[in-house]
């Protein structure tokens, strides 16, 4: 056989550097036609269009006078290459002709010209003039007679070529209709399908069986997701901390929402040098203002600069984000804007560093809410802007497929080069939609400017919050998350070893069937005291309790009901999750609904109660939980066990104590001495 050269043309420049990089060796040259061209070929989505790359490409192929040399032309935007020029060339040549054009499913621009298309007994019937391959002779001879303008019809002029039956035979043309060469996605998607191999993933069509090798990303499908190589990735690691790219942090505020306090935690928690970032912060809600005055307080000075715009000035969200993306854009060292919503939680700690490293000019990690299939971007657009799912959406959520994913949509978390801030993306209205929302707006125009927005899932990188039912009337709202964020609460608020309670040999067995395991955070005993002191409606301490059915209450304590602060469905939701499963461990065959009668927060103090009578608890078991520690917040106190002659005097802050209420279990509250004892206690029946 003949050697064959091979030149591929293109009008784009990003695409021919990734290509030569990866299969230079094989391949003759590279034309990027139209750089540096202002370009009047119009847009995918308003025919006619794409004369221009026609007189580009004309005028081209005069230099050439090798009869043998093959010429790819494609367009770059919007076209991935999944494979090199050895298995290109091969189908070229399995296909026995000297030109192949791209097939398409839709006709186009024309419709009236449908019935003239030569009929095929299996796969697409029409031209597609976005991808095509031919030997040079073959293609000035199919271009010879062009003279239409720039904004002419590049796919009206090959298709009435190719529906002439003289010139088709004449130059030798056929389409590709099984796209063993060229796929086409608009029409197309859902024959198309990511083959996830060895490592590798390749895009196949499966109505016909084929890998395509040019994946082209026609029409409006250029809102559909697609997995990319992650290339031109850099470490951070070997650079010193004073090379890291400086970095403002975006914040936004603009709802009541929770855990904020852990949020700043979490920033803090960054693995990235402080020095080398500078913070925007904008809080829109009063309520979060001791949050914000308490972190900066403390830790203001660690960052480059700070600023801050609180809900006293009244500057709406929109001009809010315009105002973070100048305070980078007018910074000649800022080189990325890190945009974060307060109600992302960040668990990665690396997660910025991740991202710089990918080397995008928009990027965001992938985050979800949990048990759900939502996450923080859009696998594809609706014809009307909205959301649409895409094929792989769920797999890609849930990391069955794993990459770098370009995307229509993300929200929440992102980040950005300066670059792009200051030249694609430097209009002031970015925000701005007479029919969309601010974010579906913003991603328009991103998506319209020519920025690829990717997600990447490679790692895991945390969850979003909800913040529906948020509210804001008590003095540590997050205790009442409990349903709302269960997992933020949890791991707010349960000890870090409560997991392994259930594990045998983790509870300890201080007295006959007492069982003494951890189950609340430090946090969690502070909050409850501190939520209990600011009610601050103490029972007396009397017999007589209106609180309770009949009034009267034989052995009194002062405390304040659950019910009183409005936590008695936490408190419940608590119980059946966290003490429901020991006892049912360590009594088999009982099982609870966690049914309480009374939970309450108990306060000792020598001036006041220092202790509890003898007694038994009118309960089928009771949970005893100790708020805050001996010898450092009080001293004294404690439980002794009659029956078994048994005390607890030490009890371990957020350590619960779990045994039967009546019959076995008389029982009384040794007497506190200094300071003040909290405990929170809980009689629960079947």
């Amino acid at each position: 056989k003949k050697s064959v050269k091979f030149t591929v043309k293109k009008r784009q420049l990003w695409l021919p550097e990734f290509y030569c990089k990866k299969y230079g060796s094989n391949v003759l040259g590279f034309t990027v036609l139209g750089r540096g061209e202002t370009w009047k070929g119009g847009d995918y989505m308003s025919p006619p269009g794409g004369g221009q790359k026609v007189r580009l490409l004309k005028s081209a192929l005069e230099d050439i006078q090798d009869e043998n040399r093959v010429i790819l032309f494609v367009d770059s935007y919007d076209v991935i290459f999944s494979s090199g020029p050895r298995e290109l060339l091969k189908k070229f040549q399995q296909a026995k002709h000297r030109v192949v054009f791209s097939a398409e499913t839709l006709i186009w621009p024309d419709r009236h010209l449908e019935d003239k298309h030569p009929h095929v007994r299996e796969g697409k019937r029409f031209l597609g003039a976005g991808g095509f391959i031919g030997y040079a002779p073959n293609l000035k001879k199919m271009l010879s007679d062009w003279s239409g303008a720039d904004s002419d019809s590049d796919q009206l002029h090959f298709t009435k070529i190719y529906i002439n039956p003289e010139k088709r035979k004449s130059i030798n043309i056929t389409l590709d209709n099984k796209c063993r060469l060229f796929q086409n996605l608009h029409g197309a998607l859902d024959e198309v399908v990511l083959k996830f191999e060895d490592g590798r993933v390749r895009a196949r069509n499966v109505l016909y069986d084929t890998l395509p090798v040019i994946i082209h990303g026609n029409g409006p499908t250029k809102v559909k997701p697609f997995t990319v190589m992650i290339q031109n990735s850099y470490d951070l690691l070997i650079s010193s901390e004073s090379e890291y790219p400086v970095v403002v942090i975006g914040i936004f505020i603009q709802q009541p929402t929770p855990f904020v306090t852990v949020f700043f935690e979490r920033l803090l928690n960054l693995k990235y040098p402080k020095n080398r970032l500078q913070l925007f912060i904008y809080n829109q809600e009063s309520h979060h203002g001791p949050h914000v005055r308490t972190f900066l307080e403390y830790h203001e000075s660690e960052y480059q600069g700070v600023k801050l715009i609180g809900p006293e000035e009244d500057i709406d969200p929109v001009t809010s984000r315009n105002i973070g993306f100048d305070m980078c854009r007018d910074n000649i060292d800022c080189e990325y804007f890190f945009s974060v919503d307060v109600d992302v939680v960040l668990k990665n700690e690396d997660t910025l560093r991740i991202l710089i490293e990918l080397n995008k000019p928009f990027i965001a990690p992938m985050m979800t809410k949990p048990r759900l299939l939502w996450t923080n971007f859009w696998g594809a657009l609706s014809a009307d802007g909205y959301y649409a799912r895409s094929e792989d959406y769920v797999d890609i959520v849930q990391r069955h497929r794993m990459g770098l994913w370009n995307v229509p949509y993300v929200s929440h978390i992102f980040l950005m080069k300066a670059d792009a801030l200051r030249t694609d993306l430097k209009d002031p209205d970015l925000f701005e939609s007479a029919t969309l929302d601010p974010d579906m707006a913003f991603c328009s125009k991103v998506r319209n400017k020519g920025v690829f927005m990717f997600v990447t899932n490679v790692h895991t990188y945390g969850r979003v919050l909800s913040t529906e039912n948020y509210q804001t009337n008590h003095l540590h709202n997050d205790l009442w998350q409990v349903f709302e964020n269960p997992v933020e609460w949890e791991e707010r608020y349960i000890h870090e070893n409560y997991s392994n309670v259930l594990k045998d040999g983790f509870i300890e067995t201080p007295c006959p069937d007492v069982y003494w395991f951890p189950v609340f955070t430090d946090v969690a005993c502070k909050h409850l005291i501190e939520e209990m002191e600011h009610f601050g409606q103490w029972s007396g301490g009397g017999n007589t309790d209106n609180r309770i059915q009949g009034g009267y209450e034989n052995v009194p304590t002062i405390d304040i009901h659950m019910n009183q602060v409005g936590y008695e469905k936490e408190w419940q939701k608590f119980l059946l999750d966290y003490a429901a499963p020991v006892t049912e461990k360590m009594f088999p065959g009982y099982y609870t609904r966690a049914q309480f009668d009374l939970a309450f927060v108990v306060r000792y103090k020598p001036d006041e109660q220092p202790a509890l009578r003898p007694h038994h608890d009118a309960s089928t078991f009771t949970i005893n939980i100790a708020l805050n520690q001996v010898g450092i917040d009080y001293q004294g106190g404690g439980c002794r066990f009659l029956r078994y002659n048994c005390s607890i005097n030490a009890p371990r802050r957020g350590w619960a104590l779990l045994h039967p209420g009546r019959l076995t279990h008389y029982h009384e509250g040794l007497p506190t001495v200094e300071g003040v004892r909290y405990i929170v206690v809980s009689f629960v029946d079947p």
